[in-house]
């Protein structure tokens, strides 16, 4: 028999590489249709939030490479974990890897469904979950399908692009980015004195919330403010013209009204404040939110809170209240807080107030560090100097006691609603207090160093804030239910020599600020201005306009607002209770916070906060005690989203000791009578 010999068949190498084409093709799709939902899922909204906040960045400090590379890992990294999860799913095989990809189709749908969800239907937390869901399953299922569902993401891959250049060159914050220029005109020197100008503009600050039952600010809780009012012209009918600081502050600053929505940043709006002072007057600012000071008029202090990191951090909280299952405030304002002294590591060695109520000794770390850097800047000059500050006080976060010292809150304790307004007004005026504190030992720097007399002095607010129930803000709603309190604001002008106080009730808008400021300088500023000085003859007419919105002015009527009453004390506030029967449970979120307390190094535990039991009907009284003294009386309200029943502020800080306090609460039945709860 012959023998056969076997040949192999060949093997052409386009039949090897052709599968490898088409696995990488089919990966490459794959990661394309992840980006695509990453982008409409991460991407779009949270650039969309930071594109219509460019205070965010300007709060933080941010460099151009901060914002560049924020930009970048916004769009590219959530991606990246999600794209080694499908590499390593190849190595359990094809059907493996398709199947990964399904998974992660179907919750980025679910994902992206919960966002949409929230805002076209009345759905929220479980239910809009279990919506969500559905969607995304529906959504795998069909991409599993149908290949045309694959096809759409595909294309739509290019997505992250757009969302990328429309907040690096279309929105607002882009000019934080890519300044267009920062020339802005100087004021022409006239004749006359040009005196130092001390500003000072604080932040959420309603006039309501000075003013005691007669209409006059309340000497008792705010004597710092009535001795500058005794000293001053106070324009008691002065109204902001916007509830939001980037649109308000320009305004101010510029003696125009809010036309567009540009961030508060010197190449928007050139001619202000310190470019028309700036060529004759030295300029020393501390900016909060806002950037108008050009680089060459003055140069801006580093804050601690600042970097990537910081952006970074802030970004991922925008993001979790972006995909929550329950209605939430996306706002990067919610961010900005005042750094404390301590926090900078600055110098403590400063002067200590003459005033001994104030333990300015023992809580100097909770001084803000800007308004420590401020003080510090409060010298007489041979030049005329211009000594700006915008300090965040009293607005929120509220954390602060009269006394100065601080204490701990949750970030998403409510504001609005039965009895959390009540509590959110409560804080706020706590706050004030401190802030009065922080007016005091301005006004006595400026006796110290001998410019109060020779000072041009201005106080005021750029915008007020509503703590009337169901329309809590400064928004549109608040605008047309309580427009008292978020437009009318303090403003005090303290001429060069002036020693008498007198109120004058002109219709004053802020857009008046700069051409009074430019009279009293006598500095003629060279570019129209929709303000009047109040060196001019008053407005003929009470009309006012604000603008929720720039370039779309509202109407606003009405004068000096009424004083808006404080709740009565509670007869309990103040007693010793002794030591009553049980009557129930409760549970305190930060009882631990009672074991140890320090009171010289200013940190109290005196917000309470927690639940109690379904069985305890809604508007129960509850006595909250410290060291067997009542410190306040708070009803119960149906739960929050965080599941709280209750919070209490304590504002007395003589109610703690140093060491171990007792904590207790109380039942308060309908006849007065005390029921002390076990605390858990």
């Amino acid at each position: 028999m012959a023998e056969r010999t076997l040949v192999a068949p060949e093997v052409r190498p386009e039949t090897v590489t052709a599968p490898r084409r088409a696995g990488r093709r089919a990966e490459a799709g794959r990661l394309l249709e992840v980006v695509a939902l990453v982008g409409l899922v991460v991407t779009q909204p949270l650039l969309d939030v930071l594109g219509r906040s460019p205070d965010f960045f300007l709060f933080h400090r941010a460099s151009r490479a901060d914002v560049l590379l924020l930009v970048a890992l916004i769009a590219i990294a959530p991606t990246v974990p999600l794209a080694l999860l499908g590499a390593a799913g190849l190595a359990a095989g094809r059907v493996v890897r398709a199947g990964l990809h399904t998974v992660l189709v179907g919750l980025l749908l679910a994902a992206l469904a919960v966002q949409v969800g929230r805002h076209l239907t009345p759905l929220r937390g479980v239910p809009l979950l279990l919506a969500a869901a559905s969607v995304g399953a529906a959504g795998a299922a069909a991409h599993r399908r149908w290949r045309a569902l694959g096809r759409v993401l595909r294309v739509a891959a290019v997505g992250p692009v757009v969302f990328v250049g429309l907040f690096l060159f279309a929105s607002p914050a882009s000019a934080v980015v890519l300044p267009r220029g920062s020339g802005g005109a100087a004021g022409v020197a006239g004749p006359g004195s040009h005196p130092p100008v001390v500003m000072i503009v604080l932040d959420e600050f309603p006039l309501v919330s000075l003013l005691g039952p007669d209409g006059r600010i309340d000497a008792t809780r705010y004597p710092h403010f009535a001795e500058l009012a005794a000293g001053s012209t106070w324009y008691r009918n002065a109204t902001g013209v916007s509830g939001w600081t980037p649109y308000a502050l320009p305004a101010m600053l510029t003696g125009r009204y809010p036309a567009e929505p540009f961030a508060p940043h010197y190449s928007r709006y050139p001619d202000n404040l310190f470019t028309a002072l700036g060529g004759l007057y030295e300029i020393k600012a501390e900016e909060s939110i806002t950037r108008l000071c050009p680089p060459s008029r003055c140069d801006q202090p580093a804050s601690p809170e600042q970097g990537l990191g910081v952006l970074v951090r802030e970004s991922g909280k925008l993001l979790r209240q972006l995909a929550a299952p329950t209605d939430s405030r996306a706002d990067p304002e919610d961010s900005y807080r005042e750094v404390t002294r301590a926090e900078a590591g600055l110098d403590a060695a400063e002067p200590v107030p003459a005033d001994p109520k104030f333990r300015w000794d023992t809580l100097d770390d909770n001084q803000p560090a800007r308004f420590t850097a401020f003080l510090a800047g409060l010298r007489p000059s041979a030049r005329p100097t211009l000594h700006f500050l915008h300090l965040l006080m009293p607005h929120s976060p509220w954390a602060y006691l009269p006394s100065g010292a601080h204490y701990a809150a949750p970030e998403d304790l409510p504001n609005d609603g039965a009895g959390w307004v009540d509590l959110a007004r409560a804080r706020h005026l706590a706050q004030l207090g401190y802030t009065d504190r922080l007016i005091g030992e301005t006004l006595r720097t400026l006796r110290a160093t001998g410019l109060y007399d020779k000072a041009l002095v201005l106080v005021t607010a750029d915008h007020g804030v509503s703590f009337h129930r169901d329309w809590q803000g400064r928004g549109m709603d608040a605008i047309e239910h309580a427009a008292d309190q978020v437009a009318w604001v303090p403003m005090f002008v303290k001429e060069p020599g002036q020693r008498a106080g007198r109120v004058d009730d002109r219709n004053w808008q802020h857009v008046d600020l700069l051409p009074t400021i430019a009279d009293e300088t006598h500095v003629r500023i060279p570019w129209r201005m929709d303000g009047r000085s109040a060196k001019a003859a008053p407005r003929d007419r009470p009309d006012k306009v604000f603008y929720d919105r720039p370039g779309q002015p509202t109407p606003i009527t009405g004068g000096v607002p009424a004083p808006v009453p404080l709740p009565a004390p509670d007869p309990l506030v103040g007693t010793r209770p002794g030591n009553p029967p049980p009557g129930g449970t409760a549970t305190v979120a930060n009882l631990g916070a009672f074991r140890a307390v320090d009171p010289a190094h200013g940190e109290l535990p005196a917000l309470v906060w927690g639940t109690v039991p379904e069985s305890v009907p809604d508007g129960t009284r509850l006595a909250v005690a410290v060291n067997g003294t009542v410190g306040a009386v708070v009803p119960v309200v149906p739960r929050d989203p965080g599941g709280r029943r209750f919070a209490a502020l304590l504002p007395d800080d003589r109610l703690f000791a140093p060491g171990a306090n007792r904590l207790d609460l109380y039942r308060v039945a309908a006849d007065g009578s005390l029921r002390r709860l076990t605390l858990s």
